[in-house]
């Protein structure tokens, strides 16, 4: 029974894969168009399609998704999305969970050489090679003249997957560097279900069900200077670990 399950599993996962390749092939005219418009309103254009794209497959492949606001979530205010990353599924959520606001994701540099997605991400994403600190540097550079176009950011503040059975990864300090240097307020959103939906230690574990993510309590910047780094990554971390325990996900030992 055990095998059988196991057969299953990976026949639904390359059903998975192999229609997540097709819808991105179906809408490729439409980022290849939106490539000509510029930065900002192609990359918003891209932004949109990706929304489109991460709502057919989901649906193909039977995964139900839900924003829980333990505060009310103002789509009119510009932030500095940070989340937990733990699932190669986070970018779809990503999708799923911001609605109605325009933004750029922070990712990794070796994305750009994936063929025909990677074109996709180097007009949609601001990439980062975080062994080179030049490159670190530059992508600062570019995350904040985004913030100065009104246009918010979404960076992963653990840098990679989460592969322990504690909540979270030490966090990195630019998110938050940024995010006092710009004077943006902080919204921390958690993804509860990715680690399930798909495992980051196997790429034939993708299953159906359901997916949530959480929007906690916004942190204003205002009034920080750079002195105040460590005091603000602190407050995030605790913020979003007790989150994470208070909704007992799944990955966590000793709950």
């Amino acid at each position: 029974m055990k095998y059988l399950a196991r057969v299953v599993r990976i026949i639904y996962s390359i059903y998975g894969f192999l229609s997540f390749l097709l819808i991105m092939l179906l809408l490729l005219p439409i980022f290849l168009v939106a490539s000509f418009f510029g930065k900002v309103n192609g990359g918003n254009i891209i932004y949109e399609a990706c929304r489109v794209w991460a709502d057919i497959w989901m649906f193909l492949i039977g995964i139900s998704h839900k924003n829980i606001y333990e505060v009310p979530h103002d789509t009119s205010r510009q932030y500095i999305f940070v989340n937990n990353h733990i699932s190669y599924l986070d970018i779809p959520v990503m999708m799923k969970a911001i609605r109605r606001q325009n933004f750029r994701i922070l990712g990794k540099a070796e994305l750009a050489a994936i063929p025909v997605f990677g074109f996709i991400f180097k007009h949609a994403a601001v990439s980062v090679d975080r062994k080179n600190p030049e490159h670190r540097a530059k992508s600062v550079i570019t995350l904040k003249s985004i913030i100065r176009r009104k246009i918010s950011i979404f960076i992963c503040p653990e840098g990679t997957f989460n592969e322990t059975h504690a909540p979270l990864k030490e966090f990195y300090d630019g998110a938050f560097k940024i995010a006092i240097e710009t004077q943006t307020p902080i919204k921390p959103i958690l993804f509860l279900d990715t680690y399930d939906r798909l495992n980051y230690k196997d790429i034939f574990s993708l299953s159906p069900g359901r997916s949530r993510t959480v929007f906690l309590e916004e942190t204003n910047t205002a009034g920080l200077s750079i002195s105040d780094v460590s005091f603000l990554k602190e407050k995030i971390y605790k913020q979003m670990e007790d989150g994470l325990i208070r909704y007992k996900a799944s990955w966590i030992e000793h709950l």
